[in-house]
């Protein structure tokens, strides 16, 4: 089907839904549901979230139950094409109230005019509270707040504990010269099972990201998704060690065959069976082995390994934004009531507790319970997780011309070819994008030479 008949048939059928899933209920009368429901305020919130919709639903049920305020908070779970869903709604002018809404996302609503600022309601104690995780381009925006944070991605080292003991290693790697030596010993060691040293699901682009990302920041480079912090430019050769220890892996038969094609799940669902020794991800992860792939083997998890064994910065972090106020609601203070009661220690504890996810507020990670799910201790945040200043590579990567970083990358991973070539090739043509990104306002970044990685240290945990 042609794509210039097909996408506005899509957007149309969208626009109906939307319509049918937002139009508001006719007022009850006094005979049928009495004065007091006559006179609730509907509050409609959107999110994308389906993997913690059950408790979220239960904390909606406590607000319309107990707020004194006669909200009344109607939520809409659509994580299909919920990007779009917001779009068409806006368009229409039948946005929510209140919307879910990714940190990479906040600054492209604000300039659609969709998202309105949150400061006017923020008390000294709720600022106080949430100032360690408020960054500029991730939920501010020319210094107005837009969005709070609540859980985050933390990345670690997951590996197979049984594995490692079998091949009489006592200890979780510390570099990437003892990751390549430990994923060789794993393999020789899980031979006769089948198991193999390292895998990571290179079928997806990112994957290569989420190995490259926490052990380049945690290794001080002041480099975050390629764009270098201090120098304000993209220098992808702060990657290059990290990704010449994946390359030998692979040469070494380490890496189980056929990660190109390997996607997160069926990996998932290979390390419980005991066929993965090491692999990088996030804090996702217990949940997972306890409920949709029980873990057969003993497995743990460990801060990510640093370039040369010396920690100089702090893990990036994924994270810091969650609710917004709709700019073209007609009831910012009723919804910010809403958010205020989603915000509050009880409901941010219980959605840490509860295993939804793991917080990165300071204030809630240091009185929260354990939540009962195996390992997820492994991912508390420490002093050595952070949150960084927002790199703007998800507007850059819009301009860049050819093959994307992730994808040459992986590329060079599994075929080789001449590293330092790649590397300067994505230079030249990310940072020309980037001096077009900026000559069309679309960027504020800038290189702070002040900028240090190790100052980070302690924002998330002590």
């Amino acid at each position: 089907m042609n794509k210039k008949v097909y996408i506005p048939a899509v957007s149309a059928l969208l626009a109906l839904s939307l319509g049918a899933c937002s139009a508001q209920p006719e007022k009850p009368s006094a005979s049928s549901s009495g004065n007091q429901d006559a006179k609730k305020t509907k509050l409609t919130y959107w999110t994308n979230d389906r993997s913690d919709a059950d408790y979220i639903k239960q904390v909606i049920a406590k607000f319309n139950e107990t707020n004194k305020d006669n909200l009344e908070v109607e939520l809409n779970v659509m994580a299909d094409n919920y990007d779009q869903s917001v779009d068409i709604a806006f368009a229409s002018k039948q946005a929510p109230d209140i919307l879910r809404v990714d940190f990479n996302k906040v600054v492209p609503w604000v300039k659609k005019g969709y998202l309105a600022p949150l400061d006017a309601y923020l008390s000294d104690d709720m600022k106080k509270k949430f100032a360690s995780t408020l960054v500029e381009e991730k939920n501010i925006y020319e210094g107005k707040i837009y969005s709070l944070p609540n859980v985050g991605q933390i990345w670690r080292l997951i590996y197979n504990v049984d594995l490692f003991e079998k091949a009489g290693i006592k200890e979780p790697p510390k570099t990437l010269q003892e990751l390549v030596a430990t994923a060789k010993k794993l393999t020789e060691a899980g031979k006769s099972t089948g198991a193999y040293g390292f895998a990571g699901n290179f079928k997806s682009a990112t994957a290569i990201d989420r190995v490259a990302y926490p052990i380049a920041s945690l290794s001080g480079t002041d480099v975050v998704e390629g764009y270098n912090l201090k120098t304000g430019q993209y220098d992808f050769g702060a990657y290059k060690e990290i990704v010449q220890a994946l390359r030998q892996m692979k040469q070494d038969g380490s890496m189980m065959p056929g990660a190109e094609g390997l996607d997160i799940d069926p990996l998932r669902a290979q390390f419980a069976q005991g066929k993965i020794g090491m692999y990088i991800n996030h804090s996702s992860e217990p949940a997972v082995y306890k409920s949709q792939f029980p873990a057969q083997v003993k497995w743990a998890a460990a801060q990510v390994p640093t370039i040369d064994g010396t920690v100089k910065g702090a893990a990036l972090v994924n994270g810091g934004a969650y609710l917004s106020i709709s700019q073209d609601s007609q009831n910012k203070e009723k919804a910010w009531k809403f958010l205020e009661y989603m915000y509050s220690d009880e409901v941010q504890s219980g959605y840490q507790e509860n295993g939804y996810g793991v917080s990165i507020l300071p204030h809630v990670t240091s009185t929260a319970k354990k939540a009962n799910i195996p390992g997820i201790e492994y991912f508390n945040p420490t002093k050595y997780d952070a949150i960084y200043p927002a790199a703007p590579t998800f507007t850059v990567e819009g301009k860049v011309e050819g093959m994307k970083k992730s994808d040459t990358l992986t590329k060079y991973l599994m075929q080789g070819g001449d590293l330092d070539q790649v590397i300067n090739d994505l230079n030249t043509r990310y940072n020309a994008a980037l001096e077009k990104v900026r000559a069309a306002g679309d960027t504020k970044s800038k290189g702070d030479p002040a900028f240090e990685s190790a100052k980070l240290q302690g924002t998330l945990a002590k």
